[in-house]
Parts: C-alpha cells; structure tokens; sequence
C-alpha cells in the first residue's frame, strides 16, 4: 500500500509556483509520486472488488475498448439500393441486414392483419379480445426498455474486434455484379493462368520472380530492354496473353529500382486494377522466415465491407486456384484497414497450448469452446508489402475509360473509407 508520507498535501496540488529551482523539483517529484501511488490503491481496490463479484470486471473490459479511427468509421446514409456503389461507401452487410428487417416486419405486419380478420368473423370475439389483451399487456411488461439518448461510438460499431471481420463475398450486390459480368461469372472459376511482367527497362528480375511463387500457376516474362527491340504496350501484350488462355496479366513497376505499383489486369478486355505499393520486405530479410514450397495456397480476404471493396476481393479471388492444397498449410492473407491492403503469406501448423499461454479467444473477447487446449503457431514465408487502390480502368489502360479513381479529398474525412 502506498506511504503516506506521499499523499498529496492541499499546498502541493496549489497552482504556485515557486522561485526556487531545487523546491519545484523536489514538489514534482513528490506529486508524481504521490499520484502513482494513488493509482496504485485504485487499481489494487478494483482488484479486491472484481474478484468478489467477477461482472464488474466484464463490464470494465466492454467499456474500456479504445476508440480507434477504425471504431469511430462513418458510413453513408442511403436508405434505397445503391446500385454498384462504387463511389460510396455504404456497409454491404448492413443493408442486407436492413433489407432482410424490413421484410420481417411486412410479413409479421401481414400475419397481424390476417389474424385480426380471422378474429372478427369468429363467434367467441369478445372473449378472444379479453383474453389478447392481457396476454398483450403482459408482453408489454415484459419488454426490456431501451435507453434513451444518442448512443456512443464503441456502441455504434458493430464488432469490438475489426481485424477479424471476413470478407461475404455472397452479399456482392446484383446491379455490381452486372456491371463487370467477367468477375462475377455464375459458372465455377477457371484455373487461373497469370502472366507477371514489369515495366519498359525495368530492374525489378528477382522481385517479379517472387510473384512466381505467390501467385500459383504464373510465369515471368520479361520486357525488353533492347535499344532496338519493340517496346510492346500492356494491350498488346494482353492481346499476346488471350490467344495463350492466360487469364491475367500483373505489371509490376518501379522507381528508382523499388517497386511502387502494379497493375491487376482481367483478360480477356479488363477491367485493370492499379495499385501502388509500399513497405515491400522479400522473405529472406524476415526473422525467423521459412521457405514457400509449390502447393496452392489458401487465400483468406478480410475487411472488405463496400462495393468497391467486394470488387477488389472479387479480383482477389480469382488470382487463386478455388481448391487450395491443404497438406501444403500455406495462407495468403489480403487485410483491408483504412483502404490499405496488407498482404501477408504464412505456414501456420496445430499445435498444442503451452502453460503459459492463453486460450484462443473470438470478437467477443470470450474464450472459443472445442479449442481450449489448441493453438496455432505461424511461419512468415513473404515477400511482404502493402497496396492502396488508385484506379479502376473499364478496359486495358487508361484511354479506355476509368470507373473508379482515387482523389486526394478522399481522405479529408479520417473517419471515411472506400474499401
């Protein structure tokens, strides 16, 4: 327990200041001590009561979760179909979730009318209303009531725990999904066969030989840097790729020798994604990194929540094969959080929890049941970076017309993303 030599007296918490050096020293450090000290009582007291009554620590702990840009996201306000949605950003989930209450409410306001009809032609109405009626008072009193006022941001969010929102990409909305009928095919899709490439004269060899390895089913061929070789354009090189079933193109680009961008282009006639990239770290400069083996990965989209975002993880998904190997225990992970797309590749292996570690717990912050005794070590395999998407193009290239482009006012908002 803490001294009371420390306690703060009623003259060290005045706001004087006095003229001599060493005495406002020799108060601050007795005030910072004696409010550590303080703080300590405080902590140690919460301490005694939690573990009499084990609630009040719960209650804590869901109050307590800290208010992060992610948590205090906007959204904006559409009550009608948005279309595509490309240029706004509206909660996918939220209004499917909205569409599917509302069709409740008709169908339950339907079943109401039909029961009431039903209740006015039958004989015994007086005492069918009698006995409604009391059963309806006592629904009303059994009804929880709801508090009033404006709710808080931790309440207006719909989970405490972002980073472990999945990607349903069956929520993609219709007027989206014929708008780029290639991505959004109904049938099986097929084996993905990449092409990766880079820029004219570029120097990125051995960064393009690493998507190899990321993205199964890729070969590298490089452009020429000839000073009298035909320098040949991303359309002509799409047209190439068609007429050999590939099914994508990457471009890969660079600056300065680092790589800055890349291009996601569909074939056959697009659309082609743009990306810029940053933070690039190859799988060799990683602690502790283990070494990629041929089986195909499995691919884990999170965090993609708007229409722009389903189309982004719609193009995703079709970079890799639909049936992953599994014995390879190989996952790529695409992780939205404030439009930055973080990719990251893992072996992850089953093994069992050690004493001193805790269980595995869910968004909820509760311990998940069937896996108390397991856990899940990870092995970063890389190479590491992290993308922002600029543009859409409706075709190959820019001259075809874009359909989404980024803007700098974008983000004047913090609390606003697109993705």
């Amino acid at each position: 327990m803490a001294s009371k030599k420390f306690q703060p007296s009623p003259k060290a918490s005045l706001p004087f200041k006095t003229a001599n050096k060493y005495k406002r020293q020799d108060l601050h450090v007795k005030q910072k001590k004696a409010r550590e000290h303080t703080r300590r009582d405080e902590r140690f007291r919460r301490r005694r009561e939690e573990d009499k009554e084990p609630s009040l620590r719960e209650d804590r702990i869901k109050r307590n979760v800290p208010l992060t840009l992610d948590r205090k996201r906007v959204w904006d306000e559409i009550d009608r179909d948005t279309g595509d949605g490309l240029g706004v950003s509206v909660d996918v989930e939220r209004l499917k979730r909205r569409k599917l209450e509302e069709e409740e409410t008709a169908a339950a306001a339907e079943l109401d009318a039909n029961q009431e009809e039903e209740n006015s032609v039958s004989d015994d109405q007086d005492s069918m209303i009698d006995f409604g009626s009391g059963d309806e008072e006592d629904r009303v009193k059994e009804k929880p009531q709801r508090r009033q006022g404006p709710r808080t941001a931790t309440e207006r969010a719909t989970s405490p725990v972002h980073s472990t929102t999945s990607t349903n990409l069956d929520l993609t909305p219709e007027a989206l999904a014929a708008r780029f009928p290639s991505l959004f095919s109904m049938e099986s899709p097929p084996i993905p066969k990449i092409l990766i490439t880079t820029s004219i004269n570029s120097t990125l060899h051995n960064e393009a030989r690493l998507l190899t390895t990321l993205f199964p089913h890729s070969v590298y061929i490089p452009r020429s840097s000839h000073r009298y070789g035909h320098k040949f354009s991303v359309r002509e090189i799409s047209s190439f790729a068609t007429n050999r079933k590939y099914t994508a193109i990457i471009v890969l680009k660079e600056d300065q020798k680092r790589p800055t961008g890349i291009d996601f282009v569909h074939l056959p006639s697009g659309p082609m994604f743009h990306f810029s990239i940053s933070n690039w770290v190859e799988g060799k400069r990683l602690p502790g990194h283990g070494n990629p083996t041929n089986h195909l990965p499995e691919i884990i989209l999170n965090n993609f929540r708007t229409p722009l975002g389903l189309l982004t993880a719609h193009l995703f998904r079709t970079m890799f094969p639909p049936q992953p190997e599994f014995q390879g225990r190989q996952v790529v992970t695409l992780h939205n959080q404030r439009d930055y797309i973080f990719l990251r590749r893992h072996r992850y292996v089953f093994r069992e929890k050690r004493a001193t570690e805790k269980s595995v717990v869910g968004p909820d912050g509760k311990e998940v049941k069937g896996v108390e005794g397991i856990r899940a070590g990870l092995q970063e395999l890389g190479p590491r970076f992290t993308m922002k998407l600029r543009r859409i193009d409706k075709g190959i290239q820019h001259s075809s017309g874009q359909e989404w482009v980024w803007r700098g006012g974008m983000e004047k908002q913090r609390t606003k993303f697109q993705l």
